[in-house]
């Protein structure tokens, strides 16, 4: 695909702003709020400094994240269609359809954190500090294993896409 089509594309019913398809004007979004949420995880994962300085940021930038990936899914599946059956798109699209799942996960963690130690954390330290340690070590695996996970997949959603677009156009 060259840049000829890109009228053709605009032209086409997909989900449009002020005519150019939403769904590479909505992916940068989620390209940069994902990761400045992951951060912001892990960071109040491991420094209560952070934490209490972020508050309900965090859980906010994840609920932000987990309305704009479905959205960014649907504008680049009506996108898709318009284009036609690339491989190179179609890999893409397989990619981008696994982050629903991520996203929601991130969220979940994201509020489960600011929930414990917003109102759980001192309470249950004060009647079982051992429950309260596994509660904290369980939250810090889930905010790794989820924050990674979910930037991994990021970009190799992000490397497929401009494989995509600019696969055949620079090599």
């Amino acid at each position: 695909m060259d840049a000829s089509h890109i009228v053709e594309i605009a032209a086409e019913d997909v989900l449009q702003v002020a005519g150019l398809p939403l769904h590479p004007l909505i992916v940068h979004a989620v390209v940069v709020l994902t990761p400045l949420t992951v951060l912001a995880l892990l960071l109040g994962t491991f420094w209560p400094a952070a934490r209490r300085r972020l508050g309900i940021v965090t859980p906010l930038g994840a609920l932000v994240v987990l309305v704009l990936v479905p959205i960014t899914v649907l504008a680049g599946q009506t996108l898709a269609e318009v284009i036609g059956p690339i491989p190179a798109v179609e890999r893409h699209q397989e990619l981008g359809e696994m982050l629903l799942p991520w996203a929601i996960a991130l969220f979940v963690v994201a509020a489960a954190q600011w929930a414990w130690f917003r109102f759980g954390d001192a309470r249950m330290r004060e009647g079982s500090p051992t429950a309260a340690r596994a509660v904290v070590i369980g939250l810090a695996a889930a905010s790794v294993v989820i924050g990674v996970g979910t930037v991994v997949l990021l970009v190799l959603i992000g490397d497929s896409g401009s494989r995509a677009v600019w696969g055949g156009t620079l090599g």
